[in-house]
């Protein structure tokens, strides 16, 4: 049986002049199923997840989409220390979940309207 789906959604509106962070905290045990990223224009940014206790423990930095075309990582792009590249990652019950967006990559061009999207399954 599949789990219920959670979904974080995150949204960063205008031209990104900082990278931006932030956190969430699980209201229950949860599999990291997928994450998508986007910016609404061409751009260089990158994303990293993991957690409170590692930073890029679930993904190291990677590009997210451009021109509203979502890059869309799943359970064999999890290539952090905390996963195998074969499951999702799983998260205890209130795993405090962090993710940092380079807003320009190395010194590339500034994401616009950054969309980030966290699917988990309950369990």
């Amino acid at each position: 049986m599949d789990g219920m789906r959670i979904l974080v959604p995150v949204h960063l509106h205008g031209t990104l002049a900082a990278n931006a962070q932030g956190v969430f905290q699980l209201p229950c045990g949860a599999t990291l199923v997928e994450v998508s990223a986007v910016g609404s224009n061409a751009n260089d940014a990158t994303l990293q997840v993991g957690t409170s206790v590692d930073a890029d423990g679930v993904m190291t930095a990677v590009a997210i989409g451009d021109s509203s075309v979502p890059v869309v990582k799943n359970a064999a792009d999890f290539d952090g220390a905390l996963c195998d590249q074969v499951s999702g990652y799983h998260a205890a019950n209130d795993t405090i979940i962090a993710w940092v967006l380079d807003f320009d990559g190395a010194a590339g061009t500034a994401a616009q309207n950054v969309d980030i999207l966290f699917t988990f399954v309950e369990g």
